[in-house]
Protein backbone atom coordinates (compact mmCIF):
# COMPACT_ATOMS: atom_id res chain seq x y z
CA UNK A 1 0.00 0.00 0.00
CA UNK A 2 2.90 2.58 0.90
CA UNK A 3 5.97 3.28 -1.11
CA UNK A 4 8.15 5.96 0.93
CA UNK A 5 6.21 8.57 1.37
CA UNK A 6 3.35 7.88 -0.64
CA UNK A 7 0.03 5.86 0.17
CA UNK A 8 -0.90 4.19 -2.88
CA UNK A 9 -4.83 3.32 -3.91
CA UNK A 10 -5.44 -0.04 -6.17
CA UNK A 11 -8.92 -0.50 -6.23
CA UNK A 12 -9.34 -0.14 -10.06
CA UNK A 13 -7.86 -2.59 -11.50
CA UNK A 14 -5.20 -0.90 -14.09
CA UNK A 15 -5.33 2.12 -12.55
CA UNK A 16 -3.58 3.37 -9.35
CA UNK A 17 -3.75 6.89 -6.97
CA UNK A 18 -0.74 7.52 -5.23
CA UNK A 19 -0.97 10.52 -2.59
CA UNK A 20 2.08 12.04 -1.24
CA UNK A 21 2.29 11.51 2.10
CA UNK A 22 3.68 14.65 4.21
CA UNK A 23 3.24 12.48 7.90
CA UNK A 24 1.73 9.62 9.08
CA UNK A 25 -0.69 10.50 11.28
CA UNK A 26 -2.02 7.19 12.83
CA UNK A 27 -1.90 3.18 11.93
CA UNK A 28 -3.42 0.52 13.40
CA UNK A 29 -4.56 -3.03 11.85
CA UNK A 30 -7.71 -3.48 13.88
CA UNK A 31 -10.47 -6.49 14.65
CA UNK A 32 -11.90 -5.81 10.77
CA UNK A 33 -9.24 -4.14 8.80
CA UNK A 34 -5.76 -1.67 8.47
CA UNK A 35 -6.15 1.20 9.17
CA UNK A 36 -4.00 4.47 8.48
CA UNK A 37 -4.26 8.01 8.77
CA UNK A 38 -2.22 10.51 6.71
CA UNK A 39 -1.73 13.97 5.79
CA UNK A 40 -1.45 15.44 2.30
CA UNK A 41 -0.72 18.72 0.71
CA UNK A 42 -3.91 18.52 -1.24
CA UNK A 43 -6.71 16.80 0.26
CA UNK A 44 -5.53 17.37 4.05
CA UNK A 45 -6.09 13.98 6.60
CA UNK A 46 -6.05 10.89 4.20
CA UNK A 47 -8.31 7.29 5.84
CA UNK A 48 -7.51 4.84 4.17
CA UNK A 49 -9.21 1.21 5.25
CA UNK A 50 -7.22 -1.70 3.75
CA UNK A 51 -6.03 0.26 0.99
CA UNK A 52 -8.95 2.27 -0.11
CA UNK A 53 -9.80 5.91 0.83
CA UNK A 54 -12.55 6.43 2.44
CA UNK A 55 -12.47 10.35 3.41
CA UNK A 56 -10.29 13.43 3.49
CA UNK A 57 -10.78 16.64 5.00
CA UNK A 58 -10.59 18.73 2.25
CA UNK A 59 -14.00 17.47 0.08
CA UNK A 60 -15.68 15.27 2.73
CA UNK A 61 -18.34 17.92 2.90
CA UNK A 62 -19.65 16.90 -0.73
CA UNK A 63 -20.04 13.02 -0.01
CA UNK A 64 -21.85 14.24 3.32
CA UNK A 65 -23.67 16.67 2.10
CA UNK A 66 -25.04 14.73 -0.76
CA UNK A 67 -25.66 11.52 0.80
CA UNK A 68 -27.53 13.30 3.83
CA UNK A 69 -29.52 16.44 2.65
CA UNK A 70 -30.97 14.38 -0.39
CA UNK A 71 -32.98 12.06 0.85
CA UNK A 72 -34.00 13.88 4.23
CA UNK A 73 -35.21 17.14 2.24
CA UNK A 74 -36.77 15.01 -0.61
CA UNK A 75 -38.69 12.68 2.12
CA UNK A 76 -39.83 16.35 3.75
CA UNK A 77 -41.07 14.99 7.14
CA UNK A 78 -37.96 12.65 8.78
CA UNK A 79 -37.91 12.03 12.19
CA UNK A 80 -36.42 8.69 12.47
CA UNK A 81 -32.93 8.29 10.67
CA UNK A 82 -30.58 5.45 10.44
CA UNK A 83 -26.74 5.54 9.49
CA UNK A 84 -25.39 1.62 8.62
CA UNK A 85 -21.26 2.11 8.86
CA UNK A 86 -19.75 5.98 8.56
CA UNK A 87 -17.92 5.58 11.57
CA UNK A 88 -15.94 8.81 10.72
CA UNK A 89 -18.92 10.54 11.48
CA UNK A 90 -19.50 12.93 9.12
CA UNK A 91 -22.38 12.07 7.64
CA UNK A 92 -24.30 12.13 11.37
CA UNK A 93 -22.88 15.72 11.62
CA UNK A 94 -24.46 16.71 8.69
CA UNK A 95 -27.94 14.42 9.34
CA UNK A 96 -28.03 16.40 13.22
CA UNK A 97 -27.90 19.77 10.68
CA UNK A 98 -31.76 19.16 10.51
CA UNK A 99 -33.69 20.41 13.50
CA UNK A 100 -36.69 17.90 12.55
CA UNK A 101 -34.68 14.98 13.29
CA UNK A 102 -35.46 13.56 16.74
CA UNK A 103 -33.45 10.68 16.72
CA UNK A 104 -30.65 9.32 14.73
CA UNK A 105 -29.00 5.70 14.94
CA UNK A 106 -25.73 5.14 13.87
CA UNK A 107 -24.60 1.48 13.39
CA UNK A 108 -21.18 0.89 12.93
CA UNK A 109 -19.54 -2.36 13.07
CA UNK A 110 -15.93 -1.35 14.49
CA UNK A 111 -15.66 1.07 17.81
CA UNK A 112 -12.16 1.25 17.32
CA UNK A 113 -12.67 3.59 14.07
CA UNK A 114 -15.52 6.10 16.02
CA UNK A 115 -13.18 6.05 18.96
CA UNK A 116 -10.10 7.32 16.37
CA UNK A 117 -12.44 9.62 14.55
CA UNK A 118 -13.40 11.37 17.95
CA UNK A 119 -9.94 12.27 18.28
CA UNK A 120 -9.19 12.84 14.28
CA UNK A 121 -11.58 14.49 12.91
CA UNK A 122 -13.17 16.83 15.09
CA UNK A 123 -13.14 19.27 12.37
CA UNK A 124 -16.24 17.55 10.79
CA UNK A 125 -17.81 15.70 13.47
CA UNK A 126 -17.73 18.23 16.24
CA UNK A 127 -20.43 17.62 18.97
CA UNK A 128 -21.92 14.43 17.27
CA UNK A 129 -21.26 12.17 19.75
CA UNK A 130 -22.73 14.68 23.23
CA UNK A 131 -25.93 15.23 21.00
CA UNK A 132 -29.13 13.69 23.10
CA UNK A 133 -30.45 12.79 19.59
CA UNK A 134 -27.37 10.68 18.54
CA UNK A 135 -27.42 7.10 19.32
CA UNK A 136 -24.09 4.91 18.92
CA UNK A 137 -24.56 1.20 18.21
CA UNK A 138 -21.63 -0.80 17.90
CA UNK A 139 -22.97 -3.92 15.91
CA UNK A 140 -22.75 -5.94 12.90
CA UNK A 141 -25.09 -3.85 9.96
CA UNK A 142 -26.98 -6.58 8.82
CA UNK A 143 -27.32 -8.53 12.08
CA UNK A 144 -29.27 -4.83 13.15
CA UNK A 145 -31.09 -4.62 10.30
CA UNK A 146 -32.59 -8.26 10.90
CA UNK A 147 -33.55 -8.31 14.35
CA UNK A 148 -34.35 -5.03 15.54
CA UNK A 149 -38.00 -3.65 15.87
CA UNK A 150 -37.20 -0.22 15.10
CA UNK A 151 -38.75 1.64 12.50
CA UNK A 152 -36.56 4.52 10.04
CA UNK A 153 -37.85 7.54 7.44
CA UNK A 154 -34.50 7.75 6.17
CA UNK A 155 -31.67 4.74 5.86
CA UNK A 156 -28.10 5.87 4.37
CA UNK A 157 -25.88 3.04 4.06
CA UNK A 158 -22.11 4.66 3.90
CA UNK A 159 -20.06 1.59 3.82
CA UNK A 160 -16.78 0.81 1.98
CA UNK A 161 -16.51 -0.97 -1.28
CA UNK A 162 -18.57 -4.41 -1.63
CA UNK A 163 -15.05 -6.46 -0.55
CA UNK A 164 -14.14 -7.83 2.64
CA UNK A 165 -16.70 -7.07 5.75
CA UNK A 166 -18.71 -4.30 3.44
CA UNK A 167 -19.78 -7.35 1.40
CA UNK A 168 -22.92 -8.03 2.88
CA UNK A 169 -24.17 -4.29 2.92
CA UNK A 170 -24.77 -4.67 -0.86
CA UNK A 171 -26.85 -8.26 -0.74
CA UNK A 172 -30.21 -8.43 -1.16
CA UNK A 173 -30.75 -10.08 2.00
CA UNK A 174 -29.50 -6.36 3.77
CA UNK A 175 -31.90 -4.81 1.53
CA UNK A 176 -34.78 -7.01 2.31
CA UNK A 177 -34.19 -6.52 5.91
CA UNK A 178 -34.21 -1.94 5.17
CA UNK A 179 -37.20 -2.24 3.37
CA UNK A 180 -38.71 -4.24 6.29
CA UNK A 181 -37.78 -1.54 8.94
CA UNK A 182 -38.54 2.07 6.67
CA UNK A 183 -41.52 3.61 7.36
CA UNK A 184 -44.12 3.96 4.50
CA UNK A 185 -42.65 6.37 1.82
CA UNK A 186 -39.20 6.20 3.76
CA UNK A 187 -36.57 5.77 1.72
CA UNK A 188 -32.89 4.04 1.56
CA UNK A 189 -29.48 5.81 -0.15
CA UNK A 190 -26.52 3.90 -0.87
CA UNK A 191 -22.62 4.41 -1.64
CA UNK A 192 -22.32 2.68 -5.02
CA UNK A 193 -19.26 3.39 -6.16
CA UNK A 194 -17.66 5.48 -9.16
CA UNK A 195 -20.00 3.50 -12.42
CA UNK A 196 -17.07 4.75 -14.83
CA UNK A 197 -14.90 2.20 -13.39
CA UNK A 198 -17.42 0.22 -11.29
CA UNK A 199 -20.34 -0.30 -13.29
CA UNK A 200 -21.54 -3.85 -11.72
CA UNK A 201 -21.58 -2.53 -8.36
CA UNK A 202 -24.52 -0.08 -9.61
CA UNK A 203 -26.17 -2.51 -11.96
CA UNK A 204 -25.96 -5.40 -9.14
CA UNK A 205 -27.28 -2.86 -6.89
CA UNK A 206 -30.12 -1.59 -8.52
CA UNK A 207 -31.42 -5.65 -10.15
CA UNK A 208 -31.44 -6.27 -6.16
CA UNK A 209 -33.33 -2.34 -5.29
CA UNK A 210 -35.71 -3.57 -8.24
CA UNK A 211 -36.95 -7.07 -6.27
CA UNK A 212 -37.84 -4.76 -3.58
CA UNK A 213 -38.98 -1.42 -3.68
CA UNK A 214 -41.34 0.39 -6.07
CA UNK A 215 -38.83 2.88 -7.09
CA UNK A 216 -35.12 1.98 -8.02
CA UNK A 217 -32.72 4.82 -9.17
CA UNK A 218 -29.56 6.79 -8.41
CA UNK A 219 -28.03 10.29 -8.42
CA UNK A 220 -24.37 11.45 -8.62
CA UNK A 221 -21.83 13.56 -6.88
CA UNK A 222 -18.60 14.54 -8.29
CA UNK A 223 -16.05 14.08 -5.00
CA UNK A 224 -12.63 14.49 -6.28
CA UNK A 225 -11.04 11.61 -4.00
CA UNK A 226 -13.14 9.74 -5.49
CA UNK A 227 -11.06 8.51 -8.66
CA UNK A 228 -12.78 8.11 -11.87
CA UNK A 229 -15.52 11.06 -12.41
CA UNK A 230 -19.20 10.38 -10.93
CA UNK A 231 -19.67 9.25 -7.81
CA UNK A 232 -23.14 7.20 -7.47
CA UNK A 233 -25.24 7.49 -4.73
CA UNK A 234 -28.27 4.28 -4.76
CA UNK A 235 -31.63 5.33 -3.97
CA UNK A 236 -34.24 3.34 -3.21
CA UNK A 237 -38.22 3.90 -2.24
CA UNK A 238 -41.48 2.92 -2.55
CA UNK A 239 -42.62 6.27 -3.08
CA UNK A 240 -41.42 7.52 -6.47
CA UNK A 241 -42.29 10.95 -5.66
CA UNK A 242 -39.23 11.44 -3.82
CA UNK A 243 -36.51 11.51 -6.04
CA UNK A 244 -38.81 14.23 -8.25
CA UNK A 245 -39.47 16.83 -5.75
CA UNK A 246 -39.75 20.39 -7.56
CA UNK A 247 -37.05 22.61 -6.58
CA UNK A 248 -39.63 25.28 -5.45
CA UNK A 249 -40.56 22.68 -2.53
CA UNK A 250 -36.59 21.82 -1.62
CA UNK A 251 -35.73 25.47 -1.32
CA UNK A 252 -38.80 26.05 0.54
CA UNK A 253 -37.46 23.12 2.81
CA UNK A 254 -34.20 23.97 3.08
CA UNK A 255 -34.85 27.50 3.84
CA UNK A 256 -37.03 26.15 6.86
CA UNK A 257 -33.99 24.07 7.81
CA UNK A 258 -32.02 27.14 7.97
CA UNK A 259 -28.22 26.25 7.69
CA UNK A 260 -25.18 26.95 5.65
CA UNK A 261 -23.55 23.84 3.12
CA UNK A 262 -20.38 24.24 0.91
CA UNK A 263 -22.02 22.01 -2.34
CA UNK A 264 -25.55 21.23 -1.72
CA UNK A 265 -28.48 23.33 -2.92
CA UNK A 266 -31.78 22.36 -4.12
CA UNK A 267 -30.93 22.99 -7.80
CA UNK A 268 -27.74 20.93 -7.18
CA UNK A 269 -30.46 18.39 -5.12
CA UNK A 270 -33.07 18.44 -8.24
CA UNK A 271 -30.27 18.29 -11.09
CA UNK A 272 -27.91 15.33 -9.21
CA UNK A 273 -31.18 12.79 -10.50
CA UNK A 274 -30.08 13.62 -14.28
CA UNK A 275 -27.99 11.09 -14.82
CA UNK A 276 -25.35 10.90 -17.54
CA UNK A 277 -26.43 8.65 -20.39
CA UNK A 278 -23.92 5.48 -19.67
CA UNK A 279 -25.15 5.76 -15.99
CA UNK A 280 -28.66 5.68 -16.72
CA UNK A 281 -27.69 2.94 -18.84
CA UNK A 282 -26.40 1.17 -16.11
CA UNK A 283 -29.75 2.11 -13.93
CA UNK A 284 -31.65 0.82 -17.03
CA UNK A 285 -29.72 -2.49 -17.24
CA UNK A 286 -30.16 -3.14 -13.24
CA UNK A 287 -33.79 -2.60 -13.72
CA UNK A 288 -34.07 -4.94 -16.47
CA UNK A 289 -32.33 -8.16 -14.73
CA UNK A 290 -34.95 -7.84 -11.50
Amino acid sequence: MSDGLHFNETLYPGVQVSYTCDEILYQEKTEHQDLVLFSNPVFGKVLMLDGVTQVTTADEFIYHEMMSHVPILAHGAARDVLIVGGGDCGLAEEVLKHASVDKLVQVEIDGSVVDFSREHFGDFNQGVLDDPRFELVIADGIKFSAETERRFDVVIVDSTDPHGPGAVLFSEAFYRNIHRLLTPGGVLVTQNGVPFLQKQELVTSIERFSRIFKDAAAYVAAIPTYFGGHMALGWASDNPDLRRQVVSVLEERFRAADFTTQYYTPDVHAAAFALPRFILDAVEEGRAKA
